[in-house]
C-alpha cells in the first residue's frame, strides 16, 4: 500500500491520511475487537494491556485472511476515556510498534461514553487489503 499524505494537511505522526491500495487486492472489513483472550475473557483492566490485546486481535483476523501489519489500511479506535489513553500512549506506542511495526494505516480515535462489553476500555475496527 502506498500512503497519501499531502503536503497541505501537514506531516502526520504516527498515521497517514490515506492509504492508496494496489490494484487486484481483496478488502477485508474488520469487526471491532475488543480485548478479549480465546475465552472471551477481558485480558485486564489497564487501558494499554487492553489496547495491545484489542490490536493483536484485529491482526489475528487479518493473518487469518492471509494478510499481515503493511495490509491494514484503516484502524478506528474507540476508547471510553481519551485521558487514559493519552496517559498510556507511552506503553500504547510501544505494543504498536511490537505488533505493527512501522505501518501506519488511516486512524481515527473516537471517545464513546462506552462499550458494550462491561469493562471493555478500548474497541478497534479496521480495514485491509490484502493479496
Amino acid at each position: 500500500m502506498q500512503p497519501i499524505n499531502p503536503a497541505s494537511l501537514g506531516a502526520p505522526r504516527g498515521y497517514s491520511n490515506g492509504m492508496l491500495a494496489p490494484a487486484g487486492g481483496r478488502l477485508l472489513a474488520i469487526a471491532g475487537q475488543i480485548a478479549w483472550d480465546a475465552e472471551q475473557k477481558l485480558v485486564s483492566d489497564e487501558f494499554a494491556a487492553q489496547f495491545e490485546q484489542a490490536l493483536r486481535n484485529v491482526l489475528a483476523v487479518v493473518n487469518g485472511a492471509g494478510g499481515g501489519p503493511e495490509h491494514v489500511a484503516q484502524l478506528t479506535i474507540y476508547v471510553v476515556d481519551r485521558f487514559a489513553y493519552t496517559a498510556s500512549l507511552k506503553l500504547v506506542g510501544a505494543a504498536y510498534r511490537e505488533i505493527m511495526g512501522k505501518h501506519f494505516p488511516c486512524m481515527a480515535l473516537v471517545e464513546v461514553k462506552a462499550l458494550l462489553e462491561p469493562g471493555a476500555q478500548i474497541e478497534i475496527q479496521g480495514l485491509a487489503v490484502v493479496p
